[in-house]
Protein backbone atom coordinates (compact mmCIF):
# COMPACT_ATOMS: atom_id res chain seq x y z
CA UNK A 1 0.00 0.00 0.00
CA UNK A 2 1.26 3.44 -0.86
CA UNK A 3 -0.30 5.14 2.18
CA UNK A 4 0.32 4.07 5.78
CA UNK A 5 -2.35 1.80 7.20
CA UNK A 6 -3.46 1.81 10.81
CA UNK A 7 -5.82 -0.66 12.44
CA UNK A 8 -7.59 0.18 15.66
CA UNK A 9 -10.44 -1.07 17.81
CA UNK A 10 -13.70 0.75 17.12
CA UNK A 11 -15.57 2.61 19.83
CA UNK A 12 -19.17 3.74 20.06
CA UNK A 13 -18.04 7.01 18.45
CA UNK A 14 -17.40 4.99 15.28
CA UNK A 15 -20.95 3.65 14.97
CA UNK A 16 -22.04 6.00 12.21
CA UNK A 17 -18.83 5.55 10.22
CA UNK A 18 -19.00 1.77 10.60
CA UNK A 19 -22.65 1.65 9.54
CA UNK A 20 -21.82 3.53 6.33
CA UNK A 21 -18.63 1.55 5.59
CA UNK A 22 -20.35 -1.76 6.34
CA UNK A 23 -23.26 -1.07 4.02
CA UNK A 24 -21.06 0.24 1.21
CA UNK A 25 -18.71 -2.76 1.29
CA UNK A 26 -21.57 -5.27 1.64
CA UNK A 27 -23.45 -3.63 -1.24
CA UNK A 28 -20.34 -3.59 -3.43
CA UNK A 29 -19.65 -7.25 -2.69
CA UNK A 30 -23.13 -8.64 -3.28
CA UNK A 31 -25.48 -6.27 -5.13
CA UNK A 32 -24.56 -7.59 -8.59
CA UNK A 33 -25.59 -11.13 -7.56
CA UNK A 34 -28.77 -10.38 -5.63
CA UNK A 35 -32.12 -8.72 -6.21
CA UNK A 36 -32.22 -5.03 -5.24
CA UNK A 37 -35.29 -5.56 -3.04
CA UNK A 38 -33.49 -8.31 -1.06
CA UNK A 39 -30.44 -6.10 -0.61
CA UNK A 40 -32.63 -3.24 0.59
CA UNK A 41 -34.56 -5.46 3.01
CA UNK A 42 -31.28 -6.67 4.49
CA UNK A 43 -29.97 -3.10 4.72
CA UNK A 44 -33.05 -1.96 6.64
CA UNK A 45 -32.67 -4.87 9.06
CA UNK A 46 -28.90 -5.09 9.61
CA UNK A 47 -27.25 -1.83 8.55
CA UNK A 48 -28.75 0.74 10.87
CA UNK A 49 -27.04 3.08 13.29
CA UNK A 50 -29.02 1.49 16.13
CA UNK A 51 -27.89 -2.02 15.12
CA UNK A 52 -24.23 -1.07 14.83
CA UNK A 53 -24.29 0.90 18.08
CA UNK A 54 -25.67 -2.16 19.87
CA UNK A 55 -23.07 -4.44 18.28
CA UNK A 56 -20.17 -2.15 19.21
CA UNK A 57 -21.47 -2.00 22.79
CA UNK A 58 -21.68 -5.82 23.02
CA UNK A 59 -18.74 -6.99 25.18
CA UNK A 60 -18.49 -10.20 23.10
CA UNK A 61 -17.72 -8.17 19.96
CA UNK A 62 -14.53 -6.44 18.81
CA UNK A 63 -14.64 -4.30 15.69
CA UNK A 64 -11.36 -3.50 13.99
CA UNK A 65 -11.23 -0.52 11.64
CA UNK A 66 -8.46 -0.18 9.06
CA UNK A 67 -7.71 3.39 8.06
CA UNK A 68 -5.42 5.09 5.62
CA UNK A 69 -4.94 8.84 5.97
CA UNK A 70 -7.67 8.77 8.68
CA UNK A 71 -10.18 7.35 6.17
CA UNK A 72 -11.84 4.03 7.10
CA UNK A 73 -11.19 1.58 4.25
CA UNK A 74 -11.89 -1.84 5.81
CA UNK A 75 -13.25 -3.46 8.93
CA UNK A 76 -13.60 -6.78 10.65
CA UNK A 77 -15.69 -8.00 13.55
CA UNK A 78 -14.56 -10.70 15.94
CA UNK A 79 -17.43 -12.22 17.89
CA UNK A 80 -17.23 -14.58 20.84
CA UNK A 81 -20.75 -16.01 20.67
CA UNK A 82 -22.58 -19.26 20.08
CA UNK A 83 -20.46 -21.69 18.06
CA UNK A 84 -21.93 -23.82 15.24
CA UNK A 85 -21.80 -27.59 15.78
CA UNK A 86 -19.58 -28.11 12.74
CA UNK A 87 -16.76 -26.05 14.30
CA UNK A 88 -14.70 -28.52 16.29
CA UNK A 89 -11.58 -26.57 17.28
CA UNK A 90 -10.87 -25.55 20.84
CA UNK A 91 -11.69 -22.06 22.19
CA UNK A 92 -13.22 -20.72 18.94
CA UNK A 93 -14.00 -17.13 17.99
CA UNK A 94 -15.81 -16.00 14.84
CA UNK A 95 -14.68 -13.47 12.30
CA UNK A 96 -18.28 -12.41 11.79
CA UNK A 97 -17.54 -9.66 9.30
CA UNK A 98 -14.53 -9.00 7.09
CA UNK A 99 -14.84 -6.34 4.39
CA UNK A 100 -12.46 -4.17 2.42
CA UNK A 101 -13.51 -1.14 0.38
CA UNK A 102 -13.48 -2.12 -3.31
CA UNK A 103 -10.88 0.49 -4.29
CA UNK A 104 -8.40 -1.17 -1.90
CA UNK A 105 -8.78 -4.71 -3.24
CA UNK A 106 -5.51 -6.23 -4.37
CA UNK A 107 -3.32 -3.82 -2.38
CA UNK A 108 -2.45 -6.04 0.58
CA UNK A 109 -4.91 -4.48 2.99
CA UNK A 110 -7.01 -7.64 3.43
CA UNK A 111 -3.88 -9.63 4.26
CA UNK A 112 -2.86 -7.11 6.91
CA UNK A 113 -6.35 -7.02 8.41
CA UNK A 114 -6.56 -10.83 8.47
CA UNK A 115 -3.19 -11.05 10.21
CA UNK A 116 -4.38 -8.60 12.87
CA UNK A 117 -7.60 -10.61 13.34
CA UNK A 118 -5.64 -13.84 13.81
CA UNK A 119 -3.17 -12.22 16.22
CA UNK A 120 -5.96 -10.60 18.23
CA UNK A 121 -7.83 -13.92 18.46
CA UNK A 122 -4.71 -15.72 19.63
CA UNK A 123 -3.82 -13.01 22.16
CA UNK A 124 -7.37 -13.25 23.52
CA UNK A 125 -6.88 -16.95 24.29
CA UNK A 126 -8.64 -18.43 21.27
CA UNK A 127 -7.18 -21.51 19.59
CA UNK A 128 -9.59 -21.56 16.63
CA UNK A 129 -11.05 -18.96 14.30
CA UNK A 130 -14.09 -19.60 12.11
CA UNK A 131 -16.24 -17.63 9.72
CA UNK A 132 -19.21 -17.89 7.42
CA UNK A 133 -18.92 -17.14 3.70
CA UNK A 134 -21.49 -17.27 0.91
CA UNK A 135 -20.93 -20.33 -1.28
CA UNK A 136 -20.98 -18.07 -4.37
CA UNK A 137 -18.29 -15.73 -3.04
CA UNK A 138 -15.43 -17.55 -4.73
CA UNK A 139 -12.92 -14.73 -4.29
CA UNK A 140 -13.42 -14.68 -0.51
CA UNK A 141 -13.32 -18.48 -0.26
CA UNK A 142 -9.99 -18.53 -2.13
CA UNK A 143 -8.64 -15.79 0.16
CA UNK A 144 -9.67 -17.70 3.30
CA UNK A 145 -8.14 -20.93 1.94
CA UNK A 146 -4.83 -19.05 1.53
CA UNK A 147 -4.99 -18.33 5.27
CA UNK A 148 -5.54 -21.95 6.21
CA UNK A 149 -9.33 -21.94 6.59
CA UNK A 150 -11.11 -25.13 5.57
CA UNK A 151 -14.82 -25.70 4.94
CA UNK A 152 -16.32 -27.60 7.89
CA UNK A 153 -20.05 -27.19 7.35
CA UNK A 154 -22.77 -24.94 6.02
CA UNK A 155 -25.78 -22.99 7.19
CA UNK A 156 -28.65 -20.95 5.81
CA UNK A 157 -28.36 -17.20 5.43
CA UNK A 158 -31.47 -15.11 4.87
CA UNK A 159 -31.13 -12.14 2.50
CA UNK A 160 -34.54 -10.52 2.14
CA UNK A 161 -36.86 -13.25 0.92
CA UNK A 162 -34.04 -15.46 -0.43
CA UNK A 163 -32.45 -18.23 1.59
CA UNK A 164 -28.80 -18.67 0.63
CA UNK A 165 -26.19 -21.24 1.60
CA UNK A 166 -23.09 -20.12 3.50
CA UNK A 167 -20.10 -22.29 4.29
CA UNK A 168 -18.58 -22.43 7.74
CA UNK A 169 -14.80 -22.28 7.46
CA UNK A 170 -12.42 -22.98 10.34
CA UNK A 171 -8.74 -22.48 11.04
CA UNK A 172 -6.78 -23.66 14.06
CA UNK A 173 -4.46 -21.06 15.52
CA UNK A 174 -2.44 -23.45 17.60
CA UNK A 175 -2.27 -27.16 18.14
CA UNK A 176 -3.94 -28.39 21.33
CA UNK A 177 -1.62 -29.79 24.00
CA UNK A 178 -1.33 -33.58 23.92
Amino acid sequence: MENPLSIRIATIDDAETLTELAWRTFHDAFSSMNLPENMEAYRREKFTLQEFSAQIADPRATFLIAETEATPVAYAKLYDGEVPASVSGLAPVEIERFYVDRQYHGKGLAQTLMQVCLERASQSGHATVYLGVWEKNHRAIAFYHKYGFEIVGSHSFQLGDETQNDFWMERRLQEPAQ
